[in-house]
């Protein structure tokens, strides 16, 4: 197993030179095809691919302070990689010829984006998204949107409903150049604006036999999927809260010009200054150490449903339980402490800071898109209900549109009674 010192070692040049212009890429809006490449050619995509599958064979935790060092050289190109990441997390559970075909592409660099959400006009539990038997063999056909990563991959992975087996649903897994594959860079966020989490269009595209995955839904894989999924997204966060310290520290360091209201001092010598730069490196500090603790919980919790794999979906081990208590007690705080982070670099500077071409904004904007995906309140309801009831984590592993009784039914709940 590659350790994370290995790894760095191996990985940080690369990481130093994706540093160089991000600021100036975020500003203009180009992608970073060039900087991904880098990392497919070096393989960074494999590193949760076991050792003995041509992999580099990292721990959770090692794969996420990489990710977080990613992340704080650009946070796009770290969050970019989620899908992929995620999905060779799931190969394991996978048929052993299924698993041991994508270890060996994915070994030398082949990639995997994601193509699941659709925007809206799906009922929660449905996807307008179909995968057909006609004469001609399986046939795909949909339109997906935040699909982040797949601009940048070789194949994508497409959640589905199938037609023959109603009700059903699956993943599908498709090159992103096969004939009726569109992917667009249309998304339009105000942050993570390079990451490629746009639209995907699928017009009758051929789908081979093998190329079908099932989805079982609140077993050993989709409950560590979604635990891990998540923990890539707080990675980002930790890495955007890094850049803000590290970006502030060096703000204040070259800082000559003070204020009237000020004490004289140089910026970097003033207390009150140093205190706000030390808080911020606090928030950066409390981040990622809640990232990585999460992270850790993740591999006790692999290694358990390792050791109980078992052909009844249900028989989810405590150890992922939990993993996921963990992730979500993470989730409550990070995006926050982030957020403050980025924020709390205005205060260290005047006007010029907000300068566009500095582009220190985009720390905020990012911070701030990333903690979007899963509304917090969502996760802080989770934890309390299971810390006074029991009750155990446990998702919808669906989205899509609430139906108005559903949506009525949460008003009434919320609403206090009248008098």
């Amino acid at each position: 197993m590659s350790t994370y010192a290995e790894l760095s070692a191996r990985f940080a040049p690369l990481f130093a030179k994706i540093a160089e212009g991000a600021g100036q890429r975020d500003r203009d809006r180009v992608l970073p095809f060039e900087q991904v490449a880098l990392l497919d050619e070096a393989r960074f995509g494999a590193l949760r691919v076991p050792e003995s599958a041509g992999g580099y064979g990292a721990s959770i935790e090692t794969t996420v302070a990489l990710l977080i060092d990613l992340a704080a050289a650009d946070s796009n190109v770290a969050h970019l990689y989620r899908s992929h990441l995620g999905f060779t997390e799931t190969l394991s559970w996978q048929r052993p010829e299924v698993r041991d075909a994508w270890y060996a592409r994915i070994a030398v660099g082949v990639t995997v984006g994601n193509a699941s959400t659709e925007i809206g006009g799906n009922a929660l539990g449905t996807l307008n998204t179909t995968l057909a038997r006609t004469a001609d063999g399986l046939r795909l056909t949909g339109k997906k949107y935040y699909s982040t990563g797949t601009i940048f991959s070789d194949y994508t992975r497409v959640s589905v409903s199938v037609e023959e087996r109603p009700g059903e649903r699956g993943f599908v897994l498709v090159r992103t150049d096969a004939p009726g594959v569109t992917v667009l860079d249309d998304w339009d966020g105000f942050g993570q604006r390079l990451t490629g989490t746009g639209t995907t269009v699928f017009e009758d595209v051929e789908v081979s036999e093998d190329a079908v995955l099932p989805r079982v839904g609140k077993s050993q894989e989709a409950i560590h999927e979604a635990a891990f999924f998540q923990v890539v997204l707080l990675a980002v966060q930790a890495g955007i809260a890094r850049a803000a310290r590290n970006d502030t520290a060096a703000l204040v360091r070259g800082r000559k010009r003070t204020f009237n209201t000020g004490s004289g001092a140089l910026f970097r010598e003033d207390p009150l200054i140093l205190a706000e730069v030390g808080t911020i490196a606090s928030k950066a500090f409390a981040a990622e150490a809640a990232v990585l603790s999460a992270a850790r919980a993740l591999d006790v919790s692999r290694a358990a449903c390792d050791r109980h794999l078992s052909a009844d979906p249900a028989d989810v081990p405590q150890e992922a339980i939990a993993a996921e208590l963990a992730v979500e007690a993470a989730h409550v705080v990070v995006p926050d402490l982030a957020i403050s982070a980025a924020e709390s670099l205005f205060r260290c500077s005047g006007a010029s800071a907000t300068s566009a071409g500095k582009g220190l904004d985009r720390h905020w904007r990012n911070a701030q898109t990333v903690a979007t995906h899963n509304p917090i309140p969502f996760r802080a309801r989770s934890l309390g209900d299971y810390w006074v009831n029991g009750t155990v984590p446990e998702g919808l592993n669906a989205i899509g549109d609430a139906t108005p009784s559903t949506q009525a039914g949460s008003a009434a709940e919320a609403t206090p009674a009248a008098g």
